[in-house]
């Protein structure tokens, strides 16, 4: 009885290690849908005050908990724990303008320094910028959110006394002729200095709940090559990466790809549940500047790069394009 009880026992607690925790958790928090009749979509708004994402490495809008297309599922929340002052704790295609921030290395201990889509932020002391870290924000800007039926747009403004300011406005748009939906940045310098930085999307797809294996194939427009350790979990064949096998619960793999070209026809990848047919084919309207994949055994993750140089009082506009299909 008692190995019959340890056995029970472990199984109750591996169970619970794998689990995602369930969107239910998120009924908490300020949210929004928009719906056509292809596709489904959940978001969870920005709020300095009761957001479910108030960390300080992704841009708070536009965080996607759940796109329906017929009965599959492309997203939904990652792990199996859930604070919104952790730099990870999102989901969905989610943002990061990825450099340190605008003014961090000048500022000094106690300065400021700017995250675009979250605010003016406070440099604590002269060590260099972490990642992982989430930062005290001085000023979270004015949030403004507008949405319709098919349709939802942010704008983020923020204004500084050190030089930077922008107007930031990310709108989703679902597609009226497919499945599938569009997101339009328009970034404007307000500022009187410079904005230069990259911006990624971190895109944490999981197909249909389908975990990182086997049944999740990865595809490029050009043959990729990487230097990073593989592992013996994942394969590259010509424009294909795939697993060889499942991503081990607690693990993850990281590796960054070569190949592409300056041309906008290369920046684009396929995501596939083969188990269940469903896939996702994003496209951008801009040149690649890096291209990395990440993935842990519930999420896999094609991290696209563009760069961006926005002098003062110019715009800069980028489209990310998902279509959602079944094979």
């Amino acid at each position: 009885m008692r190995h019959i009880l340890i056995i029970f026992c472990l199984v109750i607690s591996l169970t619970a290690e794998t689990q995602t925790l369930p969107m239910e958790h998120f009924t908490q928090y300020p949210q929004a849908q928009i719906a056509n009749r292809y596709v489904t979509m959940n978001l969870l708004l920005p709020d300095p005050e009761n957001g479910s994402y108030r960390a300080t490495r992704f841009d708070w809008s536009g965080i996607i908990s759940s796109v329906k297309y017929g009965d599959h599922e492309y997203f939904g929340y990652w792990k199996n724990t859930h604070d919104p002052k952790i730099h990870e704790d999102l989901s969905g295609p989610v943002e990061s303008y990825n450099m340190p921030g605008l003014g961090f290395d000048e500022a000094e201990a106690g300065e400021k320094f700017i995250r675009i889509g979250v605010g003016v932020i406070e440099r604590p002391d002269n060590k260099s910028y972490e990642t992982y870290k989430t930062y005290k924000i001085l000023d979270h800007g004015v949030w403004d959110v507008k949405k319709g039926e098919d349709w939802i747009e942010f704008t983020h403004t923020v204004n500084s006394d050190i030089g930077y300011g922008y107007v930031y406005t990310k709108r989703i748009d679902l597609k009226s002729q497919e499945p599938g939906f569009t997101i339009t940045h328009i970034l404007k310098n307000t500022g009187k200095k410079m904005i230069e930085t990259d911006q990624y999307n971190h895109n944490f797809f999981m197909i249909d709940g389908e975990r990182s294996g086997p049944a999740i194939r990865i595809e490029f427009p050009y043959n990729i090559s990487t230097e990073n350790d593989l592992r013996d979990v994942m394969e590259i064949g010509g424009q294909e990466l795939y697993f060889v096998k499942d991503l081990t619960q607690g693990s993850s793999i990281w590796m960054e790809f070569k190949g592409f070209s300056d041309q906008v026809k290369d920046h684009q990848v396929v995501v596939v549940n083969k188990k269940s047919g469903a896939g996702v084919r994003l496209r951008l309207d801009k040149p690649l500047y890096r291209m990395v994949f990440w993935a842990c055994h519930t999420t896999y993750c094609p991290e696209n790069f563009i760069y961006l140089r926005v002098v003062p009082g110019e715009t800069e506009t980028w489209v990310s394009d998902y279509t959602l299909f079944t094979e």
